[in-house]
């Protein structure tokens, strides 16, 4: 089952025939580095711009979050006609497991807020929602809601406030549906040109990324576009792929290239690694930017009422901070390029230059049109982003050293 690609070329903003055949013709490679055959031209400049709302949000009480995000949804023109009578999915980032990060929950630190769930649930009810879906490629077998209430979530209360039209789906293999669905990358892939993923992904009206924002070892920083990494499952990508009982992730194929033999997977199109760089420097934010392309987001709500500093999860040495704030966009990228400014980064900063220690995903993603990472293009709405601003890390604190807590290489 494959997505139309005019479909997609146009939620992504139209990709020439001629652009997409250059890149379609990517020379493959094992290694995974940046592309040295034929690509499309550099779009940047007339990549759609997108307003993007911010609103100050003080806590996580539930009157609040409603409040909040119902006014930063106003402020992009409302759900309108985008819901009504419609399957909407809403991938949320809850990444890692569960456990807690600076003596406190996953969720007041790295997992999207179940308050902030709760309230777009609600939101959608109201705007004539058919269904609510919630997905995650969740590392646990047990079924999603006893799971998720052992981690401290009101699951009956975020199905009330979805008017009993929320159900919970497990992605990280094929679950309840027959096949995967193939999805394709417009412009040809960075790396994938298209992605298998669990069918949910391609049997929904409206698809809407819920993300925590935070900085990111690999990434530099992670918001509604980096949450759609967790949307390949770990069955057909992970470690000990394929195996449709995994609960392994995704590094060795992501991150380094190291392929397993998973019959009928969509071969990889970059080209050779240059020499002396790293791997996982180029593959990390482009398979980001691939996995957006291959399932454009229609609505990008980021929280960051409560999040941590120094990396994406407690794995990596974080602090947690408090922005007190909610973003939301109708296109993702512009989104996350206010919340890197947000951060008190550059969105539009160079490949492997703080915060980003690999190339920086968001500047892939304006350069074939996907949307603007301009600020001087992109109308912010609400709250400005200087009255918005909350720093997050100095490039000599990003971390000890000013290394990649991953690998251990230092930023440009």
């Amino acid at each position: 089952m494959t997505v139309s690609l005019t479909r997609r070329q146009m939620l992504v903003g139209g990709l020439g025939a001629a652009g997409m055949l250059a890149a379609a013709r990517l020379s493959h490679a094992e290694g995974g580095g940046p592309a040295t055959a034929k690509a499309t031209p550099d779009r940047s400049q007339d990549a759609p711009a997108s307003p993007v709302a911010i609103r100050r949000c003080e806590s996580y009480e539930p009157k609040v979050v409603r409040e909040q995000l119902d006014a930063a949804l106003k402020l992009i023109g409302g759900l309108g006609d985008m819901v009504r009578g419609k399957t909407v999915t809403l991938k949320m980032n809850l990444t890692g497991g569960s456990g807690p990060a600076c003596g406190m929950s996953a969720i007041r630190t790295y997992h999207t807020h179940p308050a902030v769930v709760a309230a777009l649930c609600a939101a959608l009810a109201d705007g004539g929602a058919k269904q609510i879906v919630l997905v995650e490629s969740f590392y646990f077998r047990e079924p999603c809601e006893q799971a998720l209430t052992a981690a401290g979530w009101d699951v009956e209360a975020i199905k009330s406030a979805g008017d009993q039209r929320v159900t919970f789906e497990n992605t990280r293999n094929r679950g309840a549906w027959p096949a995967y669905s193939r999805l394709a990358v417009p412009w040809g892939g960075f790396v994938f040109p298209s992605l298998d993923v669990n069918s949910r992904y391609e049997k929904t009206d409206v698809m809407i990324s819920v993300a925590k924002l935070k900085d990111h070892g690999a990434a530099g920083m992670t918001a509604a576009v980096k949450n759609l990494f967790g949307m390949p499952p770990q069955a057909l990508y992970g470690d000990d792929a394929p195996n449709e009982d995994t609960l392994k992730a995704r590094v060795n194929q992501f991150h380094f290239g190291k392929k397993r033999d998973v019959p009928g997977l969509p071969e990889q199109v970059c080209g050779p690694l240059p020499e002396g760089q790293d791997v996982w420097k180029f593959r990390v934010p482009r398979i980001t930017a691939d996995c957006l392309g291959a399932r454009p987001v229609d609505l990008a709500i980021v929280e960051a009422v409560e999040t941590i500093i120094g990396g994406e999860g407690p794995w990596l040495k974080v602090k947690p901070t408090a922005p007190k704030l909610l973003l939301a966009g109708r296109n993702a990228v512009c989104t996350d390029a206010v919340c890197t400014a947000v951060m008190g980064y550059d969105p539009q900063a160079g490949h492997m230059q703080f915060p980003f220690p690999g190339e920086n995903h968001l500047r892939l993603l304006a350069s074939v049109g996907v949307g603007s990472i301009d600020l001087k293009r992109i109308e912010v709405r609400g709250l400005p982003v200087d009255k918005a601003r909350h720093p997050f890390l100095l490039p000599t604190e990003k971390t000890a050293a000013g290394k990649c807590p991953y690998y251990g290489v230092h930023f440009a």
